[in-house]
């Protein structure tokens, strides 16, 4: 089999299993991350935050859809503007990490509020193709520039961060290893955040609806608790943690009645009413 070697020039793919997501994610074309992104050319790869207009539904059905979609989209990066809320006090001249970054939505998004430099990573080909592609489009690939590398081994220098988050992925890799390579990465005093979908420590283990969701985008979702000591023991004190869980279900509602539905609205529904799955903010600075 062939080894993939990154921009960094280091092995990007280094297990079975990474080279299974790699595939899924070189694969991919799902309309649910395609047609929103469409909607004015910032693509993400996660999900909502917020309450949708109850008036998309009342729209006349030959526009309906289109409709349902840019709302859909404006709770996305809504989302993205929450996460970035908790970044702190980001200069100019400073740098950031999007790990795990998708086709590069939030990345763009972080380089327009901050004007710094922005480095998105994925292990996917096709993603930062595409991604690039985009901040060539936008006149932006000076300064946001995507990656072929593996966030767990990035090849970025030591201290080189102000700050670095995770947007939804997380579960697709080992917590200690990930804080411990973000830890190498932010400087002293910087910070990191990530929004995840974790499952409730005191339900003892996966709902059955955490594990359809598991199954479904072939990753392995943490629990709540092992944020904290992964955190904990990579140098990271948090600073502030937000439950999102309820503010994320009115997306999902809106999303099981649309076009792009995939089937997996159920599961995640089940999971955050009863409980069983939480979808956290997480902001925590580099000591």
């Amino acid at each position: 089999m062939a080894i993939v070697h990154g921009t960094a020039g280091r092995p990007v793919l280094r297990t079975d299993y990474q080279r299974s997501v790699a595939e899924y994610w070189n694969t991919e074309k799902d309309p649910v991350n395609l047609r929103l992104g469409d909607v004015d050319g910032l693509y993400h790869h996660h999900y909502g935050i917020g309450d949708y207009d109850p008036a998309v539904l009342e729209v006349p059905a030959e526009r309906r859809d289109e409709a349902i979609i840019a709302e859909m989209h404006r709770l996305e990066t809504a989302q993205a503007d929450v996460l970035l809320d908790h970044l702190g006090d980001i200069m100019p001249g400073d740098r950031l990490l999007d790990a795990g970054c998708g086709r590069g939505g939030t990345s763009i998004m972080a380089h327009h509020r901050f004007g710094c430099q922005v480095d998105g990573v994925s292990i996917s080909e096709q993603q930062v193709e595409f991604a690039n592609a985009r901040a060539r489009e936008r006149g932006v690939d000076d300064k946001v520039k995507y990656h072929l590398t593996n966030m767990l081994d990035t090849g970025f220098e030591t201290g080189s961060m102000r700050g670095a988050w995770n947007n939804e992925s997380t579960m697709y890799v080992d917590l200690y290893e990930l804080f411990a390579e973000h830890a190498r990465q932010i400087a002293p005093g910087g910070r990191y955040v990530t929004i995840t979908g974790c499952y409730n420590d005191v339900t003892g283990g996966r709902s059955r609806a955490v594990s359809q969701i598991d199954q479904h985008y072939i990753c392995n979702i943490h629990s709540r608790g092992e944020y904290f000591k992964a955190l904990a023991a990579n140098g990271f004190v948090p600073i502030n943690v937000v439950d999102l869980t309820a503010a994320t279900i009115p997306y999902w509602e809106l999303r099981e009645r649309s076009s792009v539905a995939t089937g997996i609205e159920g599961p995640f529904l089940t999971a955050y009413r009863e409980g069983s799955f939480h979808y956290l903010l997480i902001a925590a600075d580099r000591v």
